[in-house]
């Protein structure tokens, strides 16, 4: 198994892609911490773990965005191997950025960048000292440009940056920050979400959006789940242990690598 005796602090890991990651990494080897701000969706994702005779899974409730609280949890983690943020940012998308209020379009970039930064800082500064680690994000690839995306593409491009500066001041201490680029994951887009942010939205016009997507993918084809998660598997693997500094592309080529 890639991740044995690795441990893992998964953030996020109560949605559809940080509980896919979780088991998956569990799946592996991995200890994972999974944390979040909803109890119930993170006791799920840990009874799928326990259910599959897989190792145990350390449940904590906390908000990436206070700096205090992931700094106590990580303290009695102990040891951190692996870090990853897959923390929401209430993106709002769908509408021309001249239309779009300014909390709107600054809330991804402002949420996003902050969990982030909080996250990776205090497990990087643990893995710093011994000398070992990686540090996971992900996000779409907006930066490059995306029409309609609101604050999406100007809040990929501050994790893009952030974990390629991490990469070159952490690099000399053995810490490794590596993120993946990946969207329109067709699991994900489910009508329940979608419908939150436009309500006119049904089952025939979501397959539009999907197929729209893999038109425009070099593969014609939209990513799966288990794709995303086998890649962030090897990534957190000693297996990529040259690998940093740098963006996976998963999305079927939508974006320049």
């Amino acid at each position: 198994m890639l991740l044995t005796d690795k441990t893992a602090v998964i953030y996020g890991a109560g949605g559809s892609i940080g509980g896919a990651v979780a088991r998956a990494f569990a799946a592996e080897g991995a200890r994972v911490h999974l944390v979040g701000r909803t109890r119930e969706a993170l006791e799920a994702v840990a009874g799928d773990i326990r259910d599959i005779g897989i190792k145990d899974a350390e449940v904590a409730v906390v908000d990436a965005l206070d700096e205090s609280a992931v700094t106590e949890h990580l303290a009695r983690v102990g040891d951190v191997d692996v870090s990853f943020n897959l923390v929401s940012r209430g993106d709002v998308q769908g509408m021309p950025i001249t239309e779009m209020p300014v909390d709107d379009f600054l809330r991804p970039v402002l949420n996003g960048t902050r969990a982030n930064f909080i996250t990776a800082r205090a497990a990087a500064r643990r893995m710093a000292e011994r000398g070992s680690g990686v540090v996971l994000t992900l996000n779409s690839g907006s930066a490059h440009g995306s029409p309609m995306m609101g604050g999406t593409g100007p809040a990929d491009a501050a994790t893009d940056s952030l974990v390629r500066n991490l990469a070159m001041e952490l690099g000399p201490r053995g810490v490794r920050a590596v993120g993946l680029w990946a969207a329109g994951i067709p699991e994900t887009l489910t009508i329940e979400k979608l419908v939150k942010v436009n309500p006119d939205l049904n089952e025939a016009a979501i397959q539009g959006i999907l197929d729209q997507l893999s038109s425009l993918r070099m593969t014609r084809r939209n990513p799966t789940l288990a794709e995303i998660t086998a890649t962030a598997v090897f990534l957190a693997s000693d297996h990529a242990a040259s690998i940093t500094g740098t963006f996976v592309n998963v999305t079927g080529g939508m974006f320049p690598g």
